[in-house]
């Protein structure tokens, strides 16, 4: 830990696909620029719907980023001058970044991680239950339910994107990065419809 510099905090923002995340998550990097603070912006590797090194929303903005594969690679890009470290699709870095985005804050830089908060068939996805227990601020937001316009705390993937294990959709295989064309927000109470689009 740097002892010249106070603490950072941990900000995390999450929720299902289309909630949001990522908008939410560029209007405080841009917040922070036009405050003078100096930004590193990281994306996941696995991550280049929008192309590489850019992290976009859904509705079309987007900034540059860093693409890392690892959470330690996001440390070394980790200057003694870097303010605010903003962290994209969390959920691809797996719970090694928990440790990772600690030092950075106890070090004395602000983050703000976004990512899904649940897997496509509705279970936590780490690490962003971990990170929202041991963050100062947490966001937490919902997407609009495809089915019935509701609050949508989960996202489905449609069965035309599946890849079933045993033929059963809701064992489809992990790991597949899409987004309107495979995905879908949905509530609580329509979370197990499945759709072909």
């Amino acid at each position: 830990m740097d002892h010249d510099r106070a603490p950072g905090r941990l900000e995390v923002v999450g929720g299902p696909m289309f909630a949001g995340k990522s908008t939410e998550l560029v209007r405080r990097v841009d917040r922070a620029r036009i405050a003078g603070r100096e930004v590193l912006v990281v994306g996941h590797a696995l991550d280049v719907r929008s192309g590489p090194a850019r992290i976009a929303t859904h509705t079309g903005i987007a900034v540059e980023s860093v693409p890392v594969d690892t959470p330690t690679a996001v440390e070394a890009h980790v200057r003694p001058t870097t303010d605010l470290v903003a962290i994209d699709e969390a959920q691809f870095f797996g719970p090694g970044l928990v440790d990772v985005v600690t030092r950075l804050a106890d070090g004395g830089t602000d983050v703000v991680v976004a990512g899904l908060t649940v897997t496509f068939d509705g279970r936590p996805f780490e690490p962003l239950p971990s990170l929202m227990a041991l963050a100062e601020s947490v966001t937490r937001l919902t997407a609009v339910c495809t089915v019935c316009g509701r609050d949508a705390a989960f996202h489905v993937r449609l069965a035309d994107a599946l890849t079933p294990v045993g033929g059963d959709p809701l064992r489809a295989a992990p790991g597949h990065v899409g987004g309107a064309e495979s995905y879908a927000a949905r509530c609580r109470a329509h979370r197990k419809v499945w759709s072909t689009g």
